[in-house]
């Protein structure tokens, strides 16, 4: 028989998240409503809950805390309280079936977060994923490859219109590679008319600008890698692959015969 979270805990923690502020509903195990509080959303304010959370459960570890929004304005929180010893689990997925004639606020939110666990099953709880940090920072640095490599988009295209209209002695009626870019960015300067010592000094600009982007761009995959290796995902990622059945012989078909068609050949037998 499974046993239910309220038998489990003497006590349960809703958490209703937000930007600004988190708000706080402490309930017994027998579902009674001790208290409700809001506090920053803060390194301190969130160090402040968490104290208060103890004094209003006499300091009892064993208190579960049900934090809506894990991945987003819940994060800190969780990460907190986990680090205070506490056990953290997602909220329960509430439909809106269950919110009709209820009303919208923060601290009824966090009291029916913590009431809805209540009656489930401890393998029901909604557990954290344990590589949260590892998966935040990955999402960081895959934003940045998005940015970085927008980047190095627009300025390939302005470099390349701009030798395009400019006659700079570059034959760029191709895509720049690597090879042009890096000569451009080598051009020293020279004795030519104003806008043409212009255009050069922004190609030079932008070139080298390419190159400082293709530099990020690398080391941002290598730090990415570097996260798919130490998560769990990188046993999947080293599992070795079984080599490919190698084809079956070629068969020929035999002659057709009254429309119809004769069975394969058979490959001869190795002598």
């Amino acid at each position: 028989m499974n046993t239910i979270v309220a038998h489990t805990h003497s006590f349960v923690i809703g958490v209703d998240t937000h930007a600004r502020t988190h708000t706080y509903a402490v309930l017994a195990a027998n579902g009674e409503h001790l208290d409700t509080e809001t506090f920053p959303n803060t390194h301190a304010g969130r160090a402040r809950a968490i104290n208060w959370v103890g004094r209003r459960t006499g300091g009892d570890l064993g208190a579960l805390w049900v934090i809506e929004g894990i991945g987003s304005y819940g994060a800190q929180i969780a990460r907190q309280s986990a680090l205070a010893g506490y056990r953290v689990a997602e909220a329960a997925r509430m439909g809106r079936g269950g919110r009709r004639g209820i009303g919208k606020s923060d601290p009824i939110d966090a009291r029916r977060i913590a009431a809805a666990v209540l009656p489930l099953p401890e393998e029901q709880l909604r557990n954290p994923r344990m590589d949260e940090g590892i998966r935040a920072a990955a999402q960081i640095l895959l934003t940045a490859r998005d940015e970085l490599t927008g980047e190095r988009t627009r300025a390939v295209n302005a470099l390349t219109a701009l030798v395009r209209t400019a006659d700079l002695g570059i034959d760029a009626r191709r895509s720049l590679g690597a090879k042009k870019v890096g000569e451009i960015a080598r051009w020293r300067p020279r004795e030519e008319d104003l806008a043409t010592t212009t255009a050069r000094t922004e190609a030079v600009r932008l070139a080298k600008r390419i190159l400082v982007l293709d530099a990020e761009i690398t080391d941002n995959t290598n730090r990415i890698g570097e996260l798919v290796d130490a998560s769990p995902a990188a046993e999947l990622v080293e599992e070795p692959v079984s080599a490919p059945s190698p084809p079956p012989p070629s068969w020929s078909l035999g002659p057709i015969q009254g429309g119809s068609v004769t069975r394969p050949r058979s490959p001869p037998s190795p002598e």
